[in-house]
Parts: C-alpha cells; structure tokens; sequence
C-alpha cells in the first residue's frame, strides 16, 4: 500500500505544474459558479487584462486573468486541458512548460494591449473596447500548444509549424477579435521559447492520444466559429504541405552537395 501511494506521488509530482494549475482553475470556476451569475460578471471585471484595468495600474490582472475563465463548460476544457499540460509537461518538464506558459500568457496579453492602446489613440477602434473582458487560460495553452514543436521528430516538424502558423494567422485574420490575434501570438511565441529545447522524444501510444487530444482542444481554441474552422483547416493544411515540401526540397539539395 505504501509503495503505491509512493508511486502516485512519483507521477503526480512529474506534472506538478499541471495538477497545481488545474486544481487552482477548477476552484475558482466552482467558487464562481456558487456565488451567481453577478459574481461571475464582478470576478471577471476586475481579473480582466482590459485598458481600463491596465491603465489605471492594475497589474495585478496579468496573472489573476489566468485564473479565471469566461465561457465553456467545466467539464469539457477542464479534460482537455489537463491532456494538453501533462504531455507537455512530461516532455519538456516542468521548468519549460513553466516558462511557455508564462510567456506566451504575459507577452500575448501585453503586445495586444498595447496594439490596442494604439488603435485607440489613433481613432481606429472605439474607445468602448478599452473595458471588453479578457480573461482566460487560452493563451498560455496556445503557447503550450506550440511549445510542443520541440517534441516533434525532426522529420515532421516542419509540416508541424506550417500547420499551426498558417492555422493561427487565418484565424487571426478571419475572427475579427482582438482575442483571436493575442491567440495567433501566443502559439508563435510557445514556438519561439522552446527553440532551443529540442532533445530526444519517447512517445507511446498513451501520449500519442494525448497528443490527438491536444491538438484538437488547440484547433477549438484557435478556430472556435464555424467560418474560422473551415477556413482554418484548409490554410493549415496548405501551410503542413508547404513546410513538409520545403523542407524535404532543402535535404535534397544538401544531399548532392555533400556527395
């Protein structure tokens, strides 16, 4: 008995980040789910990442927006999102996966306000989306989501990135929502961050499905409309062809050279 509760230990401090994170977004979605619809809408306005809250120095929202989740149920991104964190979790380990999450939230949040903040000031948006709510998990696990470039074979790793940067910017482009483009730069930078961490993979069947599942739950949060679906997929399937094309020209011009 001891041995096994020992063992669950063992795994469960392997994903360390993941249990703490989930169990701490669980929480706080039930809490506010208990209290009513008007907490809910109170929590969300003053934990949302907006202008509003930004300019008048509550920084604080940065990292309390992570925390917080405005729409879809419980118990559809909840599972989802724990496939998602493990695997990369079990990967890359807890200090990158840390690091991917970290940085894709807080640079996509920033760049967007200040896109924003700019618009604004130049009269292309109205001043009214200065108090628009932006909470939630997506971006870190956009950024997630392209962290995982580092765990792929070398040799689908470019049909891998044409796939997911082409989907990001079709999305970004044919949603129309600010959101949509702070998910286009949160997946880029997840990719970015983890450059450098490539290092040897052993996949199993069981991380392969949690992998299906992952890139599914990203494709829902990149492509969440019909039209953005559609449009989506197709780009992102141009873009895999396209990268796994060129990198495939690139070896068989490097081969002959180095006969």
């Amino acid at each position: 008995m001891t041995h096994r509760i020992w063992g669950l230990l063992y795994r469960l401090g392997r994903v360390r980040f993941t249990v703490g994170y989930l169990a701490a977004l669980a929480s706080v979605s039930v809490a506010v789910l208990m209290l009513g619809p008007h907490a809910h809408e109170r929590v969300i306005r003053h934990a949302s990442t907006n202008l509003h809250n930004l300019a008048h120095g509550r920084l604080g929202t940065l990292w309390n927006s992570a925390f917080v989740i405005d729409d879809g149920p419980l118990y559809f991104w909840l599972p989802c999102l724990a496939c998602l964190l493990a695997l990369a979790e079990l990967h890359l380990h807890t200090g990158r996966l840390t690091l991917a999450f970290v940085v894709g939230h807080l640079g996509a949040t920033l760049l967007v306000a200040a896109a924003l903040a700019g618009a604004v000031e130049f009269g292309w948006l109205p001043w009214s989306i200065t108090r628009v709510s932006d909470v939630g998990m997506s971006y870190g696990a956009l950024a997630v989501v392209g962290a995982l470039t580092a765990t792929i074979s070398r040799r689908w790793r470019p049909a891998w990135i044409g796939w997911w940067a082409s989907l990001a910017v079709a999305a970004a482009i044919a949603g129309g929502d600010f959101t949509d483009s702070g998910h286009a730069i949160s997946l880029l930078l997840g990719m970015l961050v983890t450059m450098r961490f490539d290092r040897p993979i052993r996949w199993t069947p069981a991380r392969y499905a949690l992998l299906m599942v992952s890139s599914g739950f990203g494709f829902l949060l990149l492509a969440h409309t019909s039209w953005t679906s559609v449009s989506g997929f197709a780009v992102g399937a141009f873009g895999a062809g396209m990268g796994y094309g060129f990198a495939r020209w690139k070896t068989m011009r490097v081969a002959p050279a180095q006969a």
